[in-house]
């Protein structure tokens, strides 16, 4: 099995009110990556995202387009080290 790894993912753009976290969620478990995804104060979204490197790299590439409604600015992606989730959530 490899090695889990972490990603912290800030996105920015029209992503608060348009589904994106549903969108985010929905990516995650047909991965099986695990973590959560937020709305921030500033309508940012941040996700902390648990799985192999491959299966981040390609869920970090779907956050750069997003779920279709609103739009992407920007992502910013940093390593982490696993915190150990057990299941992708949505929190509010």
């Amino acid at each position: 099995m490899e090695k889990k790894v972490l990603y912290r993912i800030h996105v920015t753009g029209l992503v608060q009110g348009v589904g994106f976290r549903w969108g985010t969620a929905r990516e995650a478990w047909k991965r099986g990556i695990t973590g959560y995804v937020k709305n921030m104060s500033d309508g940012s979204v941040c996700i902390e995202a648990e799985g192999s490197r491959e299966q981040l790299e390609e869920f970090a590439a779907w956050c750069r387009g997003g779920p279709g409604r609103g739009y992407v600015d920007a992502t910013e992606v940093s390593e982490g080290i696993p915190a150990g989730y057990r299941e992708f959530r949505i929190e509010h």
